[in-house]
């Protein structure tokens, strides 16, 4: 789309009020908003179309572990009364069909460059201004920038020895192909078994010849249970959702579903049962909500995690394969996986399991995988490596603040934020569901929603003040970053190699990155210090304002 020349800087870059980075659920809500609010505005997309990590995650199973009716905008009710789920969890298809549908309804496109990865955002002190270059050349110049980058949307490739010699097709279950892959007939390797995995494992063995899962460390899985959303139900939920919506956001984790206020040591060792029974039959997520203590106390959840290994040596045949699958460690300490016959899958004759948590993966051959000393010959090799969560996206991109401070060096030893949405340093950047912020531990398109409000009434609010520059102070962000660390260690969530805190990517800092003191709380905090005309914030004129 051609700028008009009445928008170009005199350093050649395009000039916007807010320059959006990202087309996913964050950022196209963000334009809806800048729109309203008569800002002017462009998202800058590096993909083709909108969607953001639905619009990458293709993988064979891809799919929310958020129930349908409750992952999705409320921002307006024609949207969620007019759109019509047809699973209890969506598959990646129909999200993003709804996120096109959203995109058309709301005629977002206009304002959305594609094919357009920003490479760098540099901030001019003088100016007050953010200059974004993308990989084509062009240059973009605004006065916000608002990162809506995603969460989950770095894959986190490996560094195998011999990658490079493999005859074969290899494959990333975050950068999946748009074109279909088939692997009927084929000999597949699967390295990794995280969610991604959990998801495509049994898609994959029921295609492939053989089917070889390489696996460092066993991950908790509680049933879908998925199945077409009865029609019925679901208008009920649409004529009830003002009450969902409200009873989710009093919820830590911004879903509403069962949450029982119980001891799980004080109930007896019947009536736990009787509880993990009616969550699994169930499913999904919810079932860390028996029992209020299950993420606090080891004991507590000693009791969950037991029932979910005894769940998974009766789905195994094979009682030394079901103890390889057993995990040992504190249940939703790493994300909580919901699945859909991934434990069957072991029983199938075409599926092998391999144990590399003691002998890693050695290297990547010109025909296979070899582990543990022993060649594993296959066609295909698909990475199920996840991502590099929360800061990678954003460090991907060669952002510089104030005095030309890069943000890889300011958290060269771990994210620091105020409130997950701005760091010191950084005027006028602002991040959506940033680290130090609930995000992936909730809902995350309530979250987002939350983030983008908070953005357009700060932008607001600068524009009727005629301020210019909006920037934490660095108290307020140590005081932020201390907080955040203080709750986290109040949680079993902390306590092992997840994600959370790095540990998936090699030389990572280990920090524990979202926020896990609740929705309901942090939204608390983000009210309070809007209200207080943005406490803990330097809101100035801006220094090209003041000469």
């Amino acid at each position: 789309m051609p700028e008009p020349e009445s928008e170009r800087h005199s350093s050649g870059a395009v000039d916007f009020d807010v320059i959006v980075v990202g087309a996913g659920f964050a950022g196209m809500y963000m334009l809806h908003r800048l729109r309203g609010l008569g800002f002017s505005a462009r998202v800058l997309e590096a993909g083709s179309g909108v969607g953001g990590t639905w619009y990458w995650n293709r993988y064979p199973g891809a799919r929310c572990d958020i129930e349908s009716m409750q992952y999705s905008y409320q921002f307006s009710d024609e949207l969620q009364q007019e759109w019509e789920w047809t699973e209890r969890y969506a598959a990646q298809p129909e999200i993003l069909k709804y996120a096109n549908h959203v995109a058309d309804r709301f005629d977002l496109r206009r304002d959305i460059e594609f094919d357009s990865r920003v490479r760098s955002a540099v901030y001019d002190d003088r100016a007050g201004r953010w200059t974004l270059g993308t990989d084509s050349g062009k240059r973009y110049s605004a006065s916000y920038c608002v990162m809506a980058t995603g969460c989950l949307s770095s894959p986190n490739k490996p560094r195998l020895p011999g990658m490079e010699r493999f005859k074969g097709p290899t494959y990333h279950t975050g950068e999946w192909p748009h074109e279909s892959v088939d692997f009927t007939g084929k000999r597949v390797a699967v390295i990794g078994t995280g969610s991604s995995a959990i998801q495509s494992i049994p898609i994959i063995a029921e295609q492939a010849e053989h089917l070889v899962v390489f696996q460092r460390t066993p991950n908790y899985a509680i049933p879908a249970h998925n199945a077409p959303l009865d029609p019925e139900y679901q208008r009920d939920f649409k004529a009830h959702y003002a009450e969902f919506r409200a009873r989710a956001k009093q919820m830590p984790t911004g879903v509403a579903f069962d949450y029982r206020d119980v001891s799980a040591l004080e109930a007896t060792p019947e009536e736990r049962q009787e509880e993990y029974e009616k969550r699994w039959a169930r499913g999904g997520l919810a079932f860390l909500g028996g029992f209020r203590d299950l993420l606090f106390v080891k004991a507590a959840n000693d009791t969950a995690a037991e029932f979910v290994r005894a769940k998974i040596r009766e789905k195994v045949n094979d009682p030394e394969v079901a103890e390889l699958l057993c995990p040992t460690n504190v249940i939703g300490c790493k994300r909580l996986c919901v699945d859909i016959g991934y434990y069957e899958t072991y029983n199938r004759p075409n599926v092998t399991l391999i144990d590399v948590s003691r002998e890693p993966v050695e290297e990547i051959t010109a025909n296979g995988v070899r582990a543990g000393g022993e060649e594993h010959e296959v066609d295909a090799i698909v990475f199920a490596t996840g991502f590099d969560a929360m800061t990678g996206a954003l460090l991907k991109i060669d952002i510089r603040g104030r005095g030309g401070l890069p943000l890889a060096e300011k958290w060269d030893g771990g994210p620091r934020t105020y409130l997950g949405l701005c760091s010191a340093g950084f005027p006028n950047l602002f991040m959506i569901t940033g680290p130090g912020s609930p995000s992936v531990l909730t809902n995350m398109i309530p979250s987002i929603e939350q983030h983008v409000d908070w953005i357009a009434d700060c932008l607001a609010y600068m524009r009727e003040h005629e301020f210019a520059e909006i920037e934490p102070t660095i108290e307020a962000e140590n005081a932020w970053v201390q907080h955040v660390n203080d709750v986290a260690d109040l949680s079993l969530r902390s306590t092992c190699s997840s994600w959370y805190i790095g540990a998936n990517v090699p030389g990572k800092p280990r920090v524990f990155m979202p926020y896990i003191g609740g929705f309901p709380a942090y939204v608390k905090k983000c009210e309070e210090v809007a209200a207080e005309g943005y406490a803990g914030f330097n809101v100035a004129a801006g220094r090209a304002a003041a000469e």
